[in-house]
């Protein structure tokens, strides 16, 4: 059967490099159960050095200072993804704990409360130098563990590594009441807003299927 269909290998030859530009494995989990398979590599920014009037836009200038940083070390053609997430509570934003004391002073404040995650999003495309961002927000209902489990969870190690001090991917899924919005975002990256970041830049995600 004399079909013009393309071949599968020439569809793969094709196909953009996708890099993250973060050192989460949460990011990449969900990326790779999204059927993308991209390279990791950190940008090495100082987020300490960096501010915003919001929360909202501290998470989106900080992912894009990572895309940035990672993007303009390449010249092959990738387009670079770079995110970034922080919890706003009283209208403060809320990084990683810097250090058990913290994680415990932030959980006493959170607990029984809601506060809303927002992780900023930032693609670069390093042929056209194009660049778009947004920030993803999903509201997150807290429970209320006592001393006694929150004492617990924080000798885990877990909360000093994730914004905020807590995951709805880990040991703290059971103190999230529930959220409202987009749970990947929770985890640290929306795919769909990923999509949409990528149509702009006149790519399919569905092109960078592995």
């Amino acid at each position: 059967m004399g079909g013009t269909r393309p071949s599968r290998l020439g569809r793969m030859t094709n196909r953009r490099v996708l890099v993250l530009a973060s050192a989460s494995p949460a990011r990449l989990g969900l990326l790779r159960q999204a059927g993308l398979d991209p390279r990791v590599q950190v940008s090495g920014v100082d987020e300490d050095a960096i501010s915003a009037p919001t929360p909202g836009e501290l998470a989106r200038v900080l992912a894009e200072a990572k895309a940035k940083a990672v993007a303009a070390g390449l010249s092959g053609g990738e387009l670079v993804v770079g995110c970034d997430s922080v919890l706003e509570l009283d209208g403060q934003a809320l990084g990683k704990p810097k250090d058990a004391a913290d994680a415990l002073e932030r959980w006493r404040a959170m607990r029984g409360r809601a506060g809303v995650l927002q992780t900023g999003h930032c693609v670069i495309d390093t042929v056209t130098g194009r660049q778009v961002s947004a920030t993803a927000s999903t509201t997150v209902r807290f429970g209320t563990p006592d001393d006694e489990e929150l004492a617990a969870y924080i000798a885990s190690g877990e909360p000093l590594h994730v914004a905020g001090a807590f995951t709805l991917d880990g040991r703290s899924a059971p103190f999230v009441e529930g959220i409202d919005g987009d749970p990947g975002n929770v985890i640290g990256l929306s795919l769909p807003l990923l999509r949409r970041l990528l149509a702009d830049l006149d790519v399919r995600i569905t092109d960078l299927w592995a």
